[in-house]
């Protein structure tokens, strides 16, 4: 199998994956993904659709990974993984489809408006 590659955006992050055979490693920028995501909950969400499609130690999952939070990274490489393995094995597109994997969250943060704080947020009124 040649190398797959596809991309997964959440908020500001971009992940960039690249998906060949292997024992199940996955590397996000040269870092163990256990190393980089240190919380168990972005663990699972990254491993989710490698779990759903039944795929455990298969593939083996090199990531760059660039902008945005922790969250936003680990989902933005969720979604990168889901492409990828829908690229591998079509057949798998509806059982992750129905998960919610294959869909890119578009919420952004709002912009800053001018005369205000923040994008929502007023300065304190005040009548005298």
């Amino acid at each position: 199998m040649e190398t797959i590659n596809t991309i997964g955006r959440r908020k500001a992050a971009v992940a960039r994956v690249y998906v060949y055979d292997g024992k199940g490693q996955i590397t996000v920028n040269h870092k163990d993904y256990k190393e980089y995501f240190p919380q168990e909950t972005l663990q699972y969400v990254i491993e989710q659709p490698i779990k759903i499609v039944e795929v455990e130690g298969k593939y083996d999952i090199k990531v760059n990974l660039d902008g945005g939070g922790f969250k936003g990274q680990a989902e933005a490489l969720r979604l990168g993984i889901a492409r990828a393995l829908v690229k591998i094995d079509p057949e798998c597109k509806p059982l992750l489809r129905s998960h919610g994997l294959l869909t890119r969250d578009p919420r952004e943060v709002e912009r800053k408006k001018p005369g205000q704080p923040k994008a929502r947020k007023r300065f304190q009124f005040s009548k005298r």
